[in-house]
Formats: structure tokens, C-alpha cells, sequence
């Protein structure tokens, strides 16, 4: 019997709260399990986890295999970390788990959608060639070059110090 430590679903619906459980693989995601060792609430902000720690590592020592989610969960508080300690005998009585995950930020998407990300994402491939010239054509453009607005006002402030001399009467 392949045993998994996998979550099951509970909660209201748009509100869920998830078990760890210790089940058999061949069973399904809400089925028959052998023990609960914990809970996580992904709704709470930030996530809250609670886990039976001995009985995860009981478990763990079993032969019992978490499911991908459950790892990342398991590393995200430090469980991980602490069994992997405690497998080589180092002591782990200063190592804490945390009870409350990271908040992870969104990625915000585009108004364009999937296919505008996709072209974005891909550069163009460039030959060998021009990427070797690359570099000088950089060098070329940092060149500063005199902007023509302020040719135009240092014109302009020529003629506006003329103007005002031939205005003024002489005294």
C-alpha cells in the first residue's frame, strides 16, 4: 500500500480549508484517509498552517510520500528543513516552524491577454554576427549630440538681450 500525505478539500464553497491527511495513493482526493495531521487555510490572510509535527515525521518515517503541494507547504514552514535535521541527528530544539505563510504577489496581466504575453516573453533569436556588433552600435548612440531646443534658446536669448538694449533709451 503507496501511502501519500495529500490535502483534502473542506470548507464552503469560494471558501476552502484543507486537511493534511495520510491516505492510501489509490483512494480519491476526499475519500477514506487514515489520519489528519493538520490543517492549512489559504483563505486567511496571511495563510495559516498547523501541523501535528511528530506525527508528520512518524509518517514521514514510514515511507509516506507528500504530494507536491504538501512539500511546498511542508518547506515554506520549515518542516522540511527540521526533519532533514533530525534524520542526521543534529539538534533541533532552537529550529521553530511558522505558523503563518508569505503572501506571494500576483502578476498583474496585460489588457492584450495570453498571446501578447507569449510574444513578449519570446525575444527574437539574433544571429552571432549581429550580436558582436551590438556592443559598438551602444557606443555610437550614447554619444551625446546638442539638442536643437537648446540651440533654439540659446538663439533666442541673444535675440531677447538685443531687443531689450534697443528698447531701453540710453541714459
Amino acid at each position: 500500500m503507496a501511502v501519500r500525505i495529500r490535502l483534502r478539500r473542506m470548507g464552503a464553497r469560494n471558501r476552502p480549508s484543507y486537511r493534511f491527511v495520510v491516505t492510501d495513493s489509490r483512494m480519491p482526493r476526499d475519500g477514506r484517509f487514515i489520519e489528519i495531521l493538520g490543517y492549512y487555510s489559504p483563505i486567511d490572510k496571511p495563510a495559516k498552517v498547523e501541523v501535528k509535527e511528530e506525527r508528520m515525521y512518524y509518517w514521514l518515517g514510514q515511507g509516506a510520500t507528500a504530494s507536491d503541494t504538501v512539500n511546498s507547504i511542508l518547506k515554506q514552514i520549515g518542516l522540511l528543513r527540521k526533519w532533514e535535521m533530525k534524520k542526521k541527528g543534529e539538534d533541533v530544539s532552537q529550529v521553530a516552524l511558522l505558523t503563518q505563510m508569505k503572501d506571494k504577489a500576483k502578476k498583474k496581466k496585460g489588457k492584450k491577454g495570453k498571446a501578447a504575453e507569449t510574444a513578449a516573453a519570446a525575444p527574437e533569436p539574433v544571429a552571432p554576427a549581429e550580436k558582436a556588433e551590438e556592443p559598438q552600435a551602444k557606443k555610437e548612440e550614447k554619444e551625446p549630440e546638442p539638442e536643437p531646443a537648446q540651440e533654439n534658446k540659446e538663439k533666442d536669448s541673444a535675440e531677447d538681450k538685443e531687443k531689450k538694449e534697443e528698447s531701453e533709451p540710453e541714459k
